[in-house]
Order: C-alpha cells, then structure tokens, then sequence
C-alpha cells in the first residue's frame, strides 16, 4: 500500500509557489517566484503534503498592501473509499492558520486587487530612504525605511498579511502579541516608477522590536523578528534597515542600549558591519588604542553613542583590532590572538576554579562521579577550533567593511 502511494507524497517546499506581485503580467511571469526555505510550521516535520499528484500551491501576493491569493491544483487526489478511510491533507485548512483573514482564492478578485495598490502608500512615518546600486550593474534603486508602532492607523490588518512570510523563512517563528502597545515596527519599501508615470511602492523587508523596560526609568529596545524577502537579499537592505533602528532609539534619553533577540548567524554579521562601521568613528576605537587591548572607554563610548551594550563593543573591538592588525607581521599577530583566546578560554579557567573547589569539599569517590571537564589537551583544542571560527567571522565582516 505505502509503495502504490509513494506519487501522492509531495515535497511543501516544491510545492508552494510565492510571488510578489505589482502588475498583472506577474502573474504568469516564472521569472519572478520564489520557493519557502521551510515549511514544517506549516506541512509538519516531514515538509511533506499528501494525498495528491501534481500539486501546486499558488501563494500570492500584491507587491505594496500584500494582499493575498491561495491557489491550489492538481490533476488527481486520494479517494478515502479505495485507500479504506485514509484521507488527503488539508492543505487549505493548514494554510488557513498562517494566513491572515480575507485571503483571495478568486484570481480575478485577486487581479482587481492590483488596482487598488497602485493607490498604495506606506503606514507610518519615514524615518529613512537610500538608494542602491546592484552589483551586477543593474539601475539604481531606491528604498525608503517607515517607523510604525500598534496605533498606527491602517498598520496592524498590514502587519498581520506581512507576518505570514516569517513560517516560510525564519525557523521557530512565532506570531507577536499585537495587543502589546510596546511593540515598533520597521518597515522598508522600494519606491519606484510605474510603468505610467505614477510612484508605487513594493514591500521589501521588516524587523520587530520590543521596548524591555529597564530599571529605574530607562528602556532597552530588543530587535526580535527580522527578515528580508527574497526579491531583496544581497542588496545591502537589512544593514540600512538596521541603522535606521539605532537612528530612531539612539536620540532617546531614556534608552540605556539596543539588544538583539537570539540573533542567527547571518543577521549577526550584519550587525556587526554596522556597529563597526560606527564603531570606526569613534576616538576609543581608532588604531593606536585597539592595541592596547578592550578598554572602559571603549565601552563606554560605543553605549553612549551608538547604545550598543559591552559585550558587543567587545566583540566589535575584536573585529576591529583584527581589521587593524598586520597578519604578516608574527608578533602583532601573536598579540591580538592570545588577547582573544584568553577571553575565550575565560569559561574553561572559571570551571577549572568551581571543580577546585569541589575537590577539596568532596570526597574523591564522590568528586569522580562529578568530572565531566575535558582533559588539558581537549580544552586547548577546542580552544583552538573557537578561535578559528571566530576570527573567519571577524575576517568576512571585515571585508565588507573593506569594500562597501
């Protein structure tokens, strides 16, 4: 029975076809879709739908409100009467979950929502605009950031059709609580020219950021949920995003610093390139200081300038130390990679002293049953591997530093 259903089995992720849409021709231009990265949120663990052949999942969207359309087709399903009771999945039922309210499985409503983007503009207030130039030569682009909190008028029914991109691209992603008023919005849109003339606006990225309180009267925005659609990647979007975000809190007395919510490796990087490209400006952070090792004073100039908290201003004058370092020359480089190791290998020496001290309270019986710790040359070895993870990191945030 498994083997004569193997042809309903189909993968989610090659299933589901997304598109941001701004004219009609979009719609049957293949040019312009793109596949999710993930759909376990959505399918289940598996990312497998079943019960169907040849199916597609047709997920669009208009490029500036979002508004969405559901298409699904196939050329045969699974009848429950000769597979004794075994049923389809339901595909629209999972997707109902994800999506927001009032969803289109009319394409010819879905077309007459077009119309009604053409008289787009975004919610909220500008905060930031930039122009881009690909690096494959293509024409200048340009983006524009909108600040938006819960009481925007307009912005929530937008935010509940954008927050649908997060199941199919960020990994644990969960919906916030909008009736939280703590929670801003940033939102960055391509402005361009119709092909009549008219300016138009087409979604592009977006990030969350809640406002922690901080002890007595002080706040600490957190970034949270971050994320650039796939048309925009590589263009330098979630960096200016970024900066935009430090530029509205930074100016804010009651801000003590900017955190960021269980960062992935990508967006950490973008962090640091620009904490360091501002970093860079700084007195503390200049050549002749770095090598004298991590100071207060960097610290406390990279807060109160740029609120970044101090271990991110460590991690920074890392970087930038790195940036600074002749590695031609075998006792710079020596300097800066014992100064980093140390720091690295501060957790193993502070086990070191917490299992010392359990040896001289502990019975020897009793203190053998507790080491777990690495051998001497375990620990330095992956000393080692940590230091060299780190200073490729170091090395790619550098390079853009270098050439952008």
């Amino acid at each position: 029975m498994t083997n004569d259903l193997d042809h309903f089995v189909k993968d989610g992720c090659e299933a589901l076809e997304i598109k941001l849409v701004r004219d009609v021709e979009d719609i049957e231009n293949d040019d312009i879709s793109f596949p999710p990265e993930m759909c376990h949120q959505v399918f289940g663990e598996n990312e497998n739908v079943f019960g169907y052949t040849d199916l597609k999942i047709k997920l669009y969207h208009t490029a500036a409100s979002l508004q969405t359309y559901l298409g699904i087709s196939y050329t045969d399903k699974l009848d429950p009467a000769k597979t004794g009771g075994l049923k389809p999945d339901d595909i629209e039922g999972c997707m109902k979950k994800v999506l927001a309210p009032g969803y289109l499985k009319n394409i010819d409503l879905f077309v007459s929502s077009l119309e009604k983007d053409k008289n787009f503009t975004p919610c909220g207030t500008l905060k930031h605009s930039f122009t881009v130039t690909p690096d494959d030569g293509g024409d200048k682009r340009t983006f524009e950031v909108y600040f938006s909190e819960t009481t925007t008028p307009g912005f929530l029914p937008y935010h509940e059709r954008l927050q649908t991109f997060l199941m199919w691209f960020v990994d644990a992603a969960s919906y916030i609580d909008v009736d939280d008023d703590q929670w801003t919005f940033f939102t960055v849109f391509e402005k361009y020219q119709s092909s009549e003339g008219s300016i138009r606006y087409a979604t592009a990225a977006y990030s969350t950021v809640y406002r922690y309180y901080a002890y007595p009267a002080n706040t600490r925005p957190r970034v949270s949920q971050v994320l650039t659609l796939p048309p925009y990647r590589k263009l330098g979007i979630c960096a200016q995003m970024l900066q935009a975000i430090y530029s509205h809190f930074m100016i804010q007395p009651e801000v003590r610093d900017i955190t960021v919510e269980d960062p992935s490796e990508d967006f950490q990087r973008i962090r640091d390139y620009v904490d360091a490209k501002n970093c860079e400006t700084l007195p503390a952070f200049q050549p002749a200081k770095l090598r004298n090792g991590f100071t207060t004073e960097m610290a406390t100039q990279a807060c109160s300038k740029f609120k970044i908290n101090k271990k991110q201003a460590r991690r920074i004058y890392e970087i930038l130390r790195l940036k600074n370092t002749n590695t031609s020359d075998k006792t710079e480089y020596l300097a800066y990679r014992l100064d980093i190791k140390n720091r690295l290998n501060a957790p193993f020496q502070k086990k070191k002293l917490e299992l010392n001290r359990l040896q001289k309270v502990l019975k020897p019986e009793e203190f053998a049953a507790t080491q777990t710790a690495a051998g001497l040359g375990e620990t330095q070895a992956r000393l080692s591997s940590l230091y060299r993870t780190l200073e490729s990191e170091y090395r790619r945030v550098i390079h853009r530093l270098e050439h952008y």
